[in-house]
């Protein structure tokens, strides 16, 4: 993800369905998303990964941002997310597994976590999709909430 690309995702993380399971975390001024933006571009620096810019191979437009970034307990961070209009289409699944891929890749000791809310079916069935084990409730120590911590190993 690069500092540029805030403007295209700003859409995307504003959309109040597309936080329908935590509308608390929607972005509602673009300030956020570009400090977003520049802490996740500042990561692949520090950590040799970060999230992605998801862009169309069609016609270039964004259609989402994920990938893995890594967290205050040295975990990867799983995540995936589709623009409402391409969802349904295997995108988030092919980007969680490029995700988990690529975690791996950089760093393979370090066990990689989707944090999913429990009423979120939607992302659990992606994480459940790329192999990913439930262990359960467990608190994110990214921010404190308390969500199901889908992961590739025993945590």
């Amino acid at each position: 993800m690069v500092v540029a690309d805030a403007a295209e995702l700003f859409p995307i993380l504003s959309d109040p369905d597309g936080w329908w399971y935590e509308p608390e975390r929607r972005h509602t001024e673009f300030a956020t998303t570009l400090g977003f933006a520049e802490r996740a571009a500042a990561r692949w620096e520090i950590d040799g990964l970060s999230y992605w810019t998801v862009r169309s191979v069609h016609d270039g437009t964004v259609i989402g941002l994920g990938g893995a970034q890594r967290h205050r307990s040295g975990a990867w961070n799983l995540s995936y997310r589709i623009a409402g209009p391409h969802q349904g289409k295997g995108y988030a699944t092919e980007l969680a597994l490029a995700g988990l891929a690529a975690a791996n890749g950089c760093d393979a000791d370090s066990a990689v976590i989707a944090w999913v809310l429990e009423h979120n079916v939607r992302s659990r069935r992606v994480a459940e999709r790329v192999g990913l084990t439930n262990y359960g409730p467990r608190t994110d120590e990214n921010d404190g909430i308390e969500r199901l911590a889908f992961a590739d190993r025993a945590i």
